[in-house]
Parts: C-alpha cells; structure tokens; sequence
C-alpha cells in the first residue's frame, strides 16, 4: 500500500461525492446469512465510509483497516458499540499484506485498490477467507484517462519537472475494466456482478477539480516537492490553469464527470 502521507480533512472536502459509490456498491451485496456478521474493510481511510457499512449491517463486528495513521487518527472517534448491536474497529494494516485471522462474511474496499499493485493478484487469498455465501465487493476509479490524470501526468513528465517527477506516477493503469475483475473472479467459483458508474459531480467554489485532485491523485506530487514550497506553489499553479481550462467553471458549479468500476464477488454457498 502506499506510503503517502494523507490529510483526512482535505479526503473529507467532499465526503458526499466519495461515499456514494459505496452506497451504490453495497445496495448490490446479497443478502448476508450469518447471525453474527463479521467484515473487513480495507483502505478504511477516515471512517466515514466504514460507518455507512454500518448503517446497512448495525449488528455486524465491523473493522476498518488502513497503512495511514493520520487516516485512522480521525477514525479512531467512531470506534466502539453501534446502535445496531454490532462494532466499529480500526487497525493499521497494508492491504496488500491483510491476511485475515478467521472467515468474513464481506470484504469491502472503497476506493483504494488503485493503490495496490497487482491486487487482483489478492484475490484468492481474499475468497478463501469467505464464509460460504459471503461476498467481496469493492468500487475503484475507472477515470485515470480523463483530463485531470492525463494533464497531471503530462506535466510532471515536461522539462520543467521530470527530473524530480517524471518517474512518479505510474503509466500503466492501476486497475482493469470490468470484463478483467469478471474473468479473474470467475476462476475462483464466484459468483460476479460487475459494471460501471459515470457520476457528473457538480463541484462547488473555486478550483474544485484541484482540490479534488489534492485529496488523492496528487499526494505523491506534493509529498515529493514538499521541501520546496516555491516549487509547489508553481507545480499547483500551472496545473490549476490547465484544470480550469479543462473542466470550465458553469454557473452552478464546476462538473467532473467521473468514472467508477463496481464488482460485486459471492463465493458459493455450496
């Protein structure tokens, strides 16, 4: 998982546009047959998310796992009883290396695979952690050829700063289409429902697509410029053109259109 140093405040500027998807995601969960629940959720960030799966399942023993300490910094404030009957938990942990003590019923990702190389490679261990009936089901961005990735790469790889960034974001896709997420759970005797979302979030204020993009897509650019804040200020300046440019500020707002992949993988009862 990566190391990036997040800020939960900025994640949480729109924490709405961000907990949708899961909401659509988990409305799509079957029906969970266990008395006694118990689910993971990996890439917890600051808890708010983790909560929402709460509000579907109350009686669950519910535990959010996260590499960031300032992510679970802020979650820690929701751990303990729900009102429900069930629980919130928070531990730290790398998805990548999460290797479950006893069987889930759910595992749950919210928009953090993107940042594990070659998850789908997890996959496996993941369904063998499954309760009989129990699902994974997880949303990702399907956006990194829209405009604001495009433009970002772009630009850390021009003269001015590919020296300190041209090898700092990948430029091979961090996730796979639908049909790819289809065929690599399907091996695994699951049964799989996936498919994709375009939301046209209209954005409020002023140079929402950069704040946006502060709260996840350009960590590692600002962690790598963070001892230089003149290199910063220039490096957000010139993005911020190019955005506005890209994504015109309407009278309403500014809109993102904005891509998700939603799977959906039950392992069989029998």
């Amino acid at each position: 998982m990566t190391t990036t140093r997040w800020d939960p405040d900025q994640y949480n500027r729109y924490a709405d546009h961000r907990t949708r998807p899961l909401r659509d995601l988990i409305a799509r969960v079957p029906a969970l047959a266990a008395e006694e629940l118990r689910i993971a959720d990996l890439g917890c960030g600051p808890g708010g998310p983790t909560a929402v799966l709460a509000e579907r399942w109350g009686r669950a023993r519910i535990t959010g796992y996260d590499s960031s300490a300032e992510m679970l910094a802020r979650a820690s404030r929701l751990a303990g009883p729900t009102p429900g009957g069930g629980s919130l938990a928070f531990e730290q942990a790398d998805i990548a290396a999460w290797r479950p003590d006893r069987d889930h019923d759910l595992i749950v990702s919210n928009a953090a695979l993107q940042w594990v190389p070659d998850h789908v490679a997890l996959f496996p261990r993941w369904i063998a952690a499954l309760a009989p009936g129990g699902a994974l089901a997880f949303q990702v961005p399907g956006n990194f050829g829209a405009p604001s990735h495009l433009l970002l790469r772009v630009q850390c790889l021009a003269p001015r700063w590919r020296d300190r960034l041209g090898g700092l974001l990948r430029e091979v896709t961090p996730v796979h289409e639908p049909g790819g997420y289809l065929d690599a759970l399907s091996v695994l005797g699951c049964e799989v429902d996936t498919w994709e979302t375009v939301y046209h979030q209209l954005l409020p204020g002023p140079d929402p697509v950069l704040e946006w993009m502060r709260g996840t897509a350009l960590l590692p650019v600002l962690d790598a410029l963070a001892d230089d804040p003149g290199a910063t200020e220039a490096f957000l300046a010139e993005y911020r053109d190019r955005l506005r440019t890209a994504y015109p500020a309407g009278s309403f707002g500014t809109v993102l259109p904005f891509r998700r992949i939603f799977v959906v993988a039950r392992r069989r009862a029998g």
